[in-house]
């Protein structure tokens, strides 16, 4: 299967890329084709919401998003991975969501694994981060939500090393 993990983490071996590498890790030994998309390494822009894409289904706004969108809807599992800033996802990956509005229609029968990474050691933590999650998948035809690695109680650049989420990270990659 092609497996298209989307890395939110503005910090190169931040946790939560760390725990993404981990998922491709395990999916990549057990066969599946995998990539892995750093935001960070992007030009992405935010929406303008003139909606140019839903008149003639092209983005006014020439960036990255269109190269991206195009691999989510090929793709079979889809990865999300961010750090979760203030309770709630990342500005980068709320832009790669919203941007999606010019082919989510297209994004049908995906299956998503979400990779979250937090401070707070409580996983309630990152409620708002997993509800803006199902908010997306919500509006993708047959989106299916299948594990959450949670990488709580993730603070400084390297925790996640020692995290039961690193293993887990792994084992549900390579059970794909």
């Amino acid at each position: 299967m092609k497996v298209l993990a989307i890395s939110a983490s503005p910090r190169v071996g931040g946790n939560s890329d760390v725990l993404c590498d981990q998922f491709l890790k395990g999916a990549k030994e057990a066969g599946h084709d995998t990539e892995k998309i750093q935001i960070r390494n992007q030009k992405i822009n935010p929406c303008l919401a003139c909606y140019a894409c839903l008149k003639n289904g092209v983005c006014a706004i020439d960036d990255d998003m269109e190269e991206i969108q195009q691999k989510m809807i090929h793709a079979e599992i889809i990865v999300l991975s961010v750090p979760v800033y203030f309770y709630s996802m990342n500005a980068q990956m709320k832009m790669v969501i919203d941007r999606c509005i010019t082919h989510y229609k297209e994004m049908k029968n995906k299956q998503f694994y979400f990779v979250v990474t937090a401070a707070d050691p409580n996983r309630n933590a990152v409620d708002e981060t997993i509800a803006g999650f199902r908010g997306f998948l919500c509006c993708l035809p047959e989106a299916l939500e299948m594990e959450i690695i949670y990488g709580t109680g993730a603070w400084d650049k390297g925790d996640v090393f020692k995290h039961p989420a690193f293993e887990q990270a792994y084992e549900i990659g390579n059970k794909l």
